[in-house]
């Protein structure tokens, strides 16, 4: 099934204040290689603080006129006044962004904002690339959910449009069951043993698939946390909130395991392949491959025996999207080409052999 072909990408980063966001945010712009961003910034409190950091960040990627501040309460909240016309705005300039983030506020439930991207104007022309949630990992392992807690339940109260019942523990199930990727920052602030506790007890919170990364000071290579291809947007069913689920808990054991990571060291390389006979046969050879060395990334294109056009592939963990993009050229050279991204140390031989076996 053809997933967001011809539709801007959008990232949608969430966690609660003082998580990293910002920087996390800032490091994709500096690291953008030409590609230009346009920003959506909802964290109140900290929204002028966070604008006047990112446009002073100097890129060309990073102009003043592609940040955008909604700083009228939580985008959930107001999605018909505020959300829609912003991205109708973006979307109806000369120049139209090849990407747009989102850094949420983390006293928001992204799932609504999720849901808006199926708005007729807004699906028909972007597609949400994939949730991000940033989790300040330090404060988890002492039982905490940011390193601040006051300051995010004083951020809370100064909003009347949010929700001030709900427990800060709900509200972060909520951006973990929502996630496509966590970013488990501030890892250079654990013991190894603490942040492999972090993680186990996270894996539990989450649904089948989804990537764990550690990071330190927010940085990660954007092409690792932009080209998912998730189509969040056609997913929500699998990312209910607290309240959607009814404390409905489900064990999953396939996602218990662990992996001793190397925190912010990524390698990537290239497959090259002949022709395909079974492109079905491929992607589930595929996954299999992903599942077996803990790849993160795999992303590129197919040539199918017998099909006049190129076959994409896209895989966010072990969810593997795939469809026909355009016609190959006839002076073209047709073949198949990989691209694997996994954390430093995974076995390039071992992974090359198993894809062209």
């Amino acid at each position: 099934m053809a997933l967001g072909q011809g539709k801007i990408p959008a990232t949608v980063i969430t966690g609660f204040l003082g998580a990293g966001k910002t920087t996390v945010i800032r490091n994709i712009l500096q690291n953008a290689n030409g590609k230009r961003i346009a920003l959506i910034i909802n964290e109140f409190g900290d929204v002028g603080v966070d604008g006047e950091v990112l446009k002073g960040c100097g890129e060309e990627t990073c102009r003043e006129e592609d940040v955008v501040e909604l700083a009228n309460g939580c985008i959930c909240c107001t999605v018909a006044d505020d959300f829609i016309p912003t991205m109708n705005t973006l979307l109806e300039r000369d120049e139209a962004p090849d990407h747009i983030v989102i850094e949420t506020s983390g006293l928001a439930l992204p799932q609504p904002l999720v849901r808006a991207f199926n708005w007729p104007e807004i699906r028909a022309r972007v597609t949400v690339d994939g949730v991000v949630t940033v989790v300040d990992s330090a404060a988890v392992s002492e039982g905490r959910f940011a390193s601040d807690e006051h300051a995010v339940q004083a951020q809370r109260e100064a909003d009347d449009a949010l929700d001030h019942e709900s427990p800060l523990e709900e509200l972060f199930e909520d951006q973990l069951a929502c996630a496509d990727m966590i970013l488990l920052n501030k890892a250079d602030l654990m013991e190894p043993s603490n942040l492999d506790a972090v993680e186990a007890d996270l894996k539990d919170e989450v649904r089948q698939g989804v990537q764990f990364v550690r990071t330190s000071n927010g940085a990660i290579d954007p092409a690792v946390l932009l080209g998912m291809a998730s189509a969040s947007e056609d997913d929500l069913d699998n990312r209910k909130s607290h309240h959607e689920m009814h404390h409905d808990h489900h064990d999953d054991d396939d996602h218990d395991h662990h992996h001793d990571h190397d925190h912010d060291a990524f390698d990537s390389f290239t497959v090259s392949l002949g022709q395909i006979a079974d492109k079905d046969a491929m992607e589930a050879k595929l996954t299999e491959i992903i599942k077996t060395h803990d790849i993160l990334r795999l992303k590129g294109f197919i040539d199918v025996k017998g099909a006049a056009a190129r076959y994409v592939v896209q895989a966010v963990g072990p969810r593997i999207n795939g469809y026909f993009d355009r016609p190959w050229g006839a002076e073209e050279n047709r073949g198949s080409a990989l691209v694997v991204i996994g954390l430093h140390g995974m076995d390039e031989g071992a992974i090359t052999a198993a894809i062209k076996s």
